[in-house]
């Protein structure tokens, strides 16, 4: 995997990166496990924009992804190593050997051919899903469970890890990519290895066309807006923003206030929280 330049051509193609995978394929994705996905642009069920700076975009459409991972027993072979639109990870199609075809979450390090399994006993090998009382201390896992059976909520993004760092009776203590160290129940379940496709964060997007592709609009700073438009808004020239602390276009504080109404039920479990 490799981050690949462009001769600048043009001022769009001048910085432009784009990554450079081999190992993804160029074939359409398996249809069984494709489905439409409706454009919202950031508006919800009453069509008012609740996410500002969304819109257009190149159509796509969504992959089915089995984040489960409960077809305990069963080889399966990756077939294909795809892209995915919806998500910075790669996906991997995997036949099964009953006849079954899923997609999962690509680790680092599976490739087209190789074989992987869940299940209560099988091998710490990349790929394989298993629960977290059948992993050892010091395991690099991703798409981690939060309820036993709900499917994989946590490190599901590209080039992500978390690891396992010990076991206390019921939960295991795992150490998340933010720093933050909670503890999970030993039933829950996980897969070993880091997220694939980790030179993601490493791209330069190089022209506000790609922007528009990814369905992102113009995001525009408040300081230079008019004051109608914007708390930060007016003044001669550049000018400060002229209050304590930067704030919304509501009014509401941007930095350092917390907007959280209540505790989660979950905070219980977080052992070192990832910020002071």
């Amino acid at each position: 995997m490799a981050i690949k330049s462009f001769r600048p051509t043009s001022a769009g193609r001048r910085f432009m990166t784009v990554n450079k995978n081999e190992k993804v394929s160029d074939k359409r994705p398996e249809k069984s496990l494709v489905v439409a996905m409706n454009k919202f642009s950031g508006r919800n069920n009453q069509g008012k924009i609740t996410v500002r700076h969304r819109g257009g975009g190149a159509k796509k459409k969504y992959r089915i992804i089995d984040f489960k991972r409960n077809k305990d027993g069963v080889v399966g072979t990756v077939a294909a190593v795809e892209y995915d639109p919806n998500r910075s990870a790669n996906i991997a199609l995997i036949h099964y050997a009953d006849g079954e075809k899923r997609y999962i979450i690509c680790p680092k390090k599976l490739f087209t051919g190789d074989k992987i399994m869940s299940g209560a006993k099988v091998d710490i090998e990349v790929g394989n899903a298993m629960e977290l009382r059948n992993i050892p201390d010091g395991t690099p896992i991703h798409n981690i469970e939060m309820k036993p059976g709900k499917g994989g909520q946590l490190v599901r993004s590209a080039g992500n890890e978390a690891v396992l760092l010990g076991k206390d009776n019921k939960y295991v203590i795992i150490k998340l990519p933010s720093g933050e160290v909670r503890k999970i129940l030993a039933a829950c379940r996980a897969t070993i290895g880091r997220v694939g496709n980790d030179e993601h964060n490493n791209v330069v997007i190089g022209k506000a066309g790609r922007k528009r592709h990814l369905g992102r609009r113009p995001h525009v700073r408040g300081s230079v807006m008019n004051p109608n438009d914007h708390p930060h808004g007016g003044g001669e020239g550049r000018a400060p923003i002229g209050r304590p602390s930067p704030v919304s276009p509501w009014g509401q504080k941007a930095m350092g206030f917390k907007t959280r109404k209540k505790r989660k039920q979950s905070d219980k479990f977080i052992v070192k929280r990832r910020k002071k």
